[in-house]
């Protein structure tokens, strides 16, 4: 396992170095710059700007310059907060962003796993049906319509809720259901199907004919088979939470790195956008590593190569 998962992390260089030379290329051919303002500012002014950081070389020169910086851990300075660094800040937000996505994860498991059990275990009834609807809806209402919906409703109708903020713990409770009920649905479709496949095998029909319980063969013999389409789903479901979290913290204004990365591209701050990108890219790369070593564990049909 420890040759599959370092030969996966070598693969993921080139990726890592496409996506922030794309980036790097493309923020700076974005009309405007990070001290363009509604008021000129002064030609020495500017300059003395561009010198401090370094934007008076050549484009291949800071290319190469940041390439360097970002090898040794350092993602440069902030444009637009001064006296900050990119890290500062994503040392800041990121825990924000981190312990939403973990909530709204949460939430689509425990309403899309169960949901897809039952609908599996009693298909072609009601239960299969209501089941099916609601992981419809899920899917086809996306997060900015369903997020002011729930604040219209539970926030400013029966004030259960904030509005917006990130005070309390029940702050969490409107953003989380948000982001994770989309996810909550295709979870409930996959476990669905993948459960149908599971109990469908004459493995099921062996224990049933040893008069193993009803409870027994789904949690025990099929659930774990059945979990694979989910376990697979996993990696790209994470990656769509992280930036799905950018329409839900505008929408609530949560002070995360999802808000943050939002603000930084109406604002030119081009260390900051690099940043955020490089660190979305990573954390998607382990989550997809994460994904496949937990497949292999789940199908002992499958190795480590």
């Amino acid at each position: 396992m420890i040759r599959f998962v370092f030969r996966r992390l070598l693969q993921t260089l080139p990726v890592l170095f496409v996506i922030v030379t794309a980036t790097f290329f493309m923020v700076r051919f974005v009309p405007g710059g990070p001290f363009t303002a509604e008021k000129a500012v002064p030609p020495e002014i500017m300059r003395n700007l561009e010198a401090h950081y370094g934007m008076d070389k050549p484009l291949w020169q800071q290319y190469l310059d940041y390439l360097g910086k970002v090898l040794r851990g350092d993602l440069g300075p902030s444009f637009k907060y001064s006296n900050r660094t990119v890290n500062e800040i994503i040392g800041d937000k990121l825990p924000v962003s981190l312990e939403l996505g973990g909530l709204a994860l949460g939430v689509a498991l425990l309403i899309g796993l169960p949901l897809g059990v039952l609908a599996a275990v009693r298909r072609n009834t009601w239960l299969d049906y209501s089941c099916g609807m609601v992981g419809m809806a899920g899917i086809c209402v996306p997060t900015f319509v369903l997020g002011p919906l729930l604040v219209l409703f539970f926030a400013i109708h029966l004030g259960w809720f904030n509005a917006s903020g990130w005070y309390g713990p029940a702050d969490r409770v409107l953003p989380a259901t948000v982001l994770g009920f989309v996810y909550a649905a295709y979870i409930m479709r996959l476990t669905r199907g993948g459960m149908l496949e599971v109990l469908n095998q004459d493995f099921i029909r062996t224990a049933r004919a040893k008069g193993a319980s009803e409870a027994r063969i789904i949690f025990r013999h099929a659930l774990r088979g059945g979990l694979l389409p989910v376990v697979a789903f996993l990696g790209p479901g994470i990656a769509g939470i992280l930036t799905g979290s950018f329409v839900i913290e505008t929408i609530f204004q949560i002070p995360g790195l999802g808000r943050e990365f939002v603000n930084s591209a109406f604002n030119r701050d081009y260390t900051l956008v690099l940043g955020t990108v490089i660190l979305y890219a990573s954390l998607i790369v382990i989550c997809n590593l994460i994904v496949d070593v937990l497949q292999v564990w789940l199908n002992p049909r499958l190795k480590f190569e």
